[in-house]
């Protein structure tokens, strides 16, 4: 579906255990979308999955977990070496 228009060197992530060889100017969401990742994150109430959408930081459907902090915005982060990135199952824990 998606595919790089020019070679870049790539740098390493990982999403849920997997490695991923990613653009380092990529943004997380782009860089998942690359990989093949179908989608980021689930909703709360029916368990739907959801993925990027706007690409901008306008529609929240690119939520992930990011080096352990929930509710990052794949679409407005971008990826740097060693970055854990996980899928947003429902609703995120809240620290008392």
């Amino acid at each position: 579906m998606f595919r790089r228009l020019h070679e870049a060197a790539l740098i390493a992530i990982e999403f849920e255990g997997r490695v991923l060889q990613v653009a380092p100017h990529d943004s997380v969401a782009a860089a998942l979308l690359t990989a093949g990742i179908e989608h980021t994150r689930t909703t709360p109430v029916t368990g739907a999955p959801r993925a990027p959408y706007c690409m901008m930081g306008v529609c929240f459907d690119c939520l992930v977990e990011i080096d352990g902090m929930p509710n990052r915005q794949a679409c407005m982060t971008r990826v740097r070496e060693g970055m854990k990135i996980r899928r947003q199952d429902g609703t995120r824990r809240l620290e008392p």
